[in-house]
Parts: structure tokens; C-alpha cells; sequence
């Protein structure tokens, strides 16, 4: 049996952050990685035969990643910033009219003019919350207490201790301007707006909390760009990274099995980090699995020969598309689709949020799509919880979604998606659909939670304990030589790299 100094299980974004971190600071480092490639979530495809566009097939947007990770391990990363907030047809006017968020916001077009003011003044108090909690999050944990004495009363009151609900119906009127604000507390998270347990509060902050402002950025070159740049640093630094080695067990004393095609291997380490979610991580213990909140979304992925065209003909598509464009997400339309979903039915209409990558980086398309006018699409579906998924055949339950998603989008649309999407090399439409079944089998994301798992505060209770280095920094497990580095940390989720800085950090700075 061979031995080093670290272990990382799992090459996803996390572990190569946390790979760089400790082989720059001199540390021996391998990095396993199941699949055939590193990058788990943070990857790109092409996704349709013959159509050469490099889609980012699971994860798009990149709003937690710190500047100073990629400054630190000297990853070339660029961002391009969307022109647009967002748009938003109005269903009430069967998307004849909407709401336009941006340089030019239109409030006025759906009759509620009188909620800007309150909509600028809820923000400004979610960033008094953000804006300090944000640099706190490559730090060791502080408490509760300690923050709340540094941050403005109001908005934490809103956003950390009632359910966010309510701070969003008292700041504004309209049915429509309130599903905008409430959209950002579901993104993967199956809850009522008003659930007293706070999880979508929670789900709500991480949304916001992105660089102190909550912008929400497209990574040029597609999220394969960022596994790129985070690999390349790893290995430049000197870490190991195997691909094609399933892992199998791991020993609370660092000993690591894994199958690496026909041959079995034995590694041991001083320190393991798991970058796999905490039910995995359970599992190749052979533990009982910790209880682990399911995922609820959808993601569909089109290639289009053109953007479609609107029923609202007061905006352009490129300013529609250019941003997050809502898609039957009024806070009434929120509530009865949660209700529906959790009675087993899938909602009609399909809650839905659409994002146009190709408008904000054209890179990822050749220079023929470019000019023939192409456009890639995601349709990110909510309130689809796990539990539809297995309520019946997944190939059926994917095609159910699709349909579902597809027709939302058409009720707001002055033509049918599917006049516009394009079709591949064997005469297929481009559409791609990835459910929580899909995450789970292909990427060993427990019931397709995009988090890992519940989101946990990014703070510690007053009471909780904070001896070790690995409490300190929301990495401890049960065992003192494995360390969690992903998603599933105190402080993960989406595509941050904070588990894998906070790992290395809590064993460094140990």
C-alpha cells in the first residue's frame, strides 16, 4: 500500500481547489475521480451530435466563486456580466406585457409602478446582510451572536429569523414583483416561501450572498473553463489526479480502496477529504446514511436556430433572454405549484427560469452557429422534488418534466420553442433534459440535491462547539482524519470552491 499526505475523493471543482491549496503548499495530493473526467457539476458538452456548441451541461452560472481562490492558485477565470436582471411575462396578460429588470426597469407596464421603491429598499437591506456575511465565508466560522451584532437589524430579521415571505409580501403588492423576489429561495429547495423551518430562507441567502451583491455571472468559455483553470493549477502545484478510480471504501485511519479498471488499489493518507456528498461519504464508511433533503429541479438544455419571438413586443428578445427570464413564477403560481408537486402531481404550469449563455458568451459556439444566429438555452424547472422521480419510470418521468417545461415556456411565447429548436446531425431536436434521477446516477449526487444536501446557515450557533481546526471551518466529519471538502460542508454549495478552500484551510492552518 502506497502512502501520501492527502487523499482527495472526488474531482469536482472542490477538490481540485482543495488539491491546488495543499500541493502548493507542498503537500503530496491525489485526487480520485470516478468518472473519465474531472470537474463533477462544473463541466461542458456537446451535448447534441453534429451541432458544435459547448453546452454547461449541469451547472451554469458562477456567482460564489471568490476572486481571491482564483487568485490565490492563479486560475485564469473570466466572467461576463448579463446585461439584464431579468424579464418576466406577465401570465395575467398571457405575456403580453412583463417586467423587465435592468438599465431600463418597466414596473410601470404591469401596474406596479408603486412597488419599485419597496423592491429597491428590500434589496438594499438583504445587501446590509450579504455584504458583511459575504467575506466571512473563507473565514473560520463565527457565531450567530457575534455577526448579528454587526449587521443591519432589519434586514436579518427578514432574511435569518422570519421566513423571508414575509419581509417580500410587506416590501411589495404585486403578485408578479413577489415571485421575482421568491424565485431566488427555491433554486433546488422544495419548500413553501412561508415554511417556518426556514430552509428556503436559507436557500434565499446563498442566492443573494454571491460577492456581497448576488450577481450572478456567466463564465466565459462555459463552466468547463472553471474545471479547466482549477485542474491546470492542481497539477502545475504537483497534485496526482486519477480518473476512471472508483473508490470503494474508506477506513477512519486514511486507508482509500478504489478499482481502477481491472486492477483494485490500496492508498493511505494522512488526511482524507471527501468531496462527495455526506450520504456517499456514509456509504464508503459503511455508516448509516444521514438523513439528506432531496433535490427539486429540472434543467433542460436546447440548441435553437434563433431565439423565439415574444407576445410582448415592447422589448427586444436579446434584452428578454439577456438575463434570467421567469417563466410562470408569481408568488400565487409559486404556492399552488409547491402544493401540487407535494400531492404527487407534477405543477401546471411548470414554474420555470430561463438563461441564454450564448447572448452573454458567444465563445461557446463556432464561428457557423455564431452567424447563423444560433442560441443555446437552459430551461431550469422548480418544484419537481425527487420524489416524482421515482414515483414512476424515469424515462417517463423525464419526458413528463420536458413536456411540462416546454409547454410553460410556449404559454408565454408568440411561437412554439420547437419551431425554432434546431435538430442534430441524425435529425433529433437539440433537447437534453437532466432530472434528479440523472444527477444522482451519473454524478453520485444523493436524490439529485444540487447542494449535497440541506443548506446549512453559513455561521455557527452560539452553542455549538468549535475546538478543532475542522469545526472552525465547517469541514468536520465524525472521524478527525476525514475531512469533507464539497458541496456538502458547512459553507458549500453551488459552484463556490469555498469547501474545497475551507478543507485545505482547516488542515493547513490546523
Amino acid at each position: 500500500m502506497t502512502r501520501g499526505d492527502v487523499v482527495i475523493v472526488g474531482g469536482g471543482h472542490n477538490g481540485l481547489v482543495a488539491a491546488a491549496y495543499l500541493a502548493q503548499a507542498g503537500r503530496r495530493v491525489q485526487v480520485l475521480e470516478r468518472l473519465d473526467h474531472v470537474g463533477g457539476a462544473a463541466i461542458s458538452a456537446h451535448a447534441f451530435d453534429g451541432v458544435d456548441a459547448r453546452l454547461s451541461r449541469y451547472s451554469y452560472l458562477v456567482s460564489l466563486l471568490p476572486p481571491r481562490i482564483l487568485a490565490d492558485l492563479g486560475a485564469r477565470v473570466r466572467l461576463a456580466r448579463r446585461q439584464y436582471s431579468s424579464y418576466t411575462p406577465d401570465p395575467r396578460t398571457g405575456g403580453r406585457t412583463g417586467l423587465l429588470i435592468g438599465p431600463r426597469s418597466t414596473f410601470d407596464a404591469i401596474g406596479a409602478g408603486d412597488d419599485e421603491a419597496g423592491f429597491t429598499e428590500f434589496y438594499r437591506h438583504c445587501r446590509a446582510v450579504t455584504s458583511r456575511l459575504w467575506p466571512t465565508l473563507t473565514e473560520p466560522l463565527r457565531t450567530r451572536s457575534a455577526l448579528r451584532r454587526d449587521i443591519d437589524d432589519a434586514g436579518w430579521q427578514s432574511m435569518i429569523e422570519r421566513p423571508i415571505a414575509e419581509a417580500i409580501t410587506a416590501a411589495v403588492g404585486d403578485d408578479l414583483v413577489r415571485g421575482v423576489m421568491a424565485t431566488d429561495a427555491l433554486i433546488g429547495t422544495f419548500a413553501r416561501m412561508d415554511d417556518e423551518s426556514l430552509r428556503q430562507n436559507v436557500c434565499f441567502l446563498y442566492h443573494l450572498i454571491g460577492g456581497g451583491t448576488g450577481d450572478w455571472d456567466v463564465p466565459i468559455g462555459g463552466m468547463g473553463a472553471v474545471t479547466g483553470a482549477l485542474a491546470a493549477a492542481a497539477t502545475g502545484f504537483g497534485a496526482e489526479i486519477v480518473t476512471g478510480a472508483e473508490v470503494y471504501a474508506i477506513d477512519p485511519d486514511g486507508e482509500v480502496r478504489y478499482r481502477h479498471g481491472d486492477t483494485e488499489h490500496r492508498v493511505g493518507a494522512e488526511w482524507v477529504l471527501a468531496n462527495v456528498t455526506p450520504t456517499v461519504l456514509a456509504g464508503l464508511l459503511g455508516e448509516d446514511a444521514p438523513g439528506s433533503a432531496p433535490g427539486a429541479q429540472l434543467k433542460v438544455n436546447l440548441m435553437l436556430r434563433r431565439l423565439p419571438r415574444l407576445r410582448d413586443e415592447t422589448v427586444s428578445a436579446e434584452q428578454a433572454f439577456g438575463g434570467t427570464f421567469h417563466i410562470n413564477e408569481a408568488l400565487t403560481q409559486l404556492d399552488d405549484a409547491y402544493r401540487r408537486a407535494a400531492a404527487g402531481w407534477v405543477p401546471d404550469p411548470l414554474p420555470c427560469e430561463i438563461y441564454c449563455h450564448s447572448l452573454a458568451d458567444p465563445t461557446i459556439l463556432s464561428d457557423e452557429l455564431r452567424q447563423s444566429g444560433a442560441h443555446t438555452l437552459t430551461v431550469f424547472g422548480l418544484h419537481t422534488p425527487h420524489d416524482l422521480m421515482v414515483s414512476g419510470t424515469p424515462e417517463r418521468m423525464r419526458d413528463t418534466l420536458t413536456s411540462a417545461a416546454l409547454t410553460s415556456l410556449n404559454s408565454v411565447l408568440a411561437e412554439p420553442i420547437q419551431d425554432v429548436v434546431m435538430e442534430d446531425a441524425a435529425g433529433r431536436l437539440c433537447i437534453e433534459a437532466k432530472t434528479t434521477a440523472d444527477l444522482q446516477d451519473a454524478l453520485g449526487m444523493t436524490a439529485g440535491n444540487i447542494f449535497h444536501g440541506a443548506l446549512s446557515w453559513p455561521f455557527a450557533e452560539d452553542d455549538e462547539e468549535l475546538t478543532t481546526p475542522a469545526q472552525r471551518w465547517g469541514v468536520a466529519t465524525r472521524h478527525d482524519r476525514i475531512l469533507l471538502c464539497g458541496s456538502g460542508s458547512r459553507r458549500g454549495g453551488a459552484v463556490s470552491g469555498i469547501g474545497g478552500h475551507n478543507a485545505a484551510m482547516a488542515l493547513l492552518q490546523g
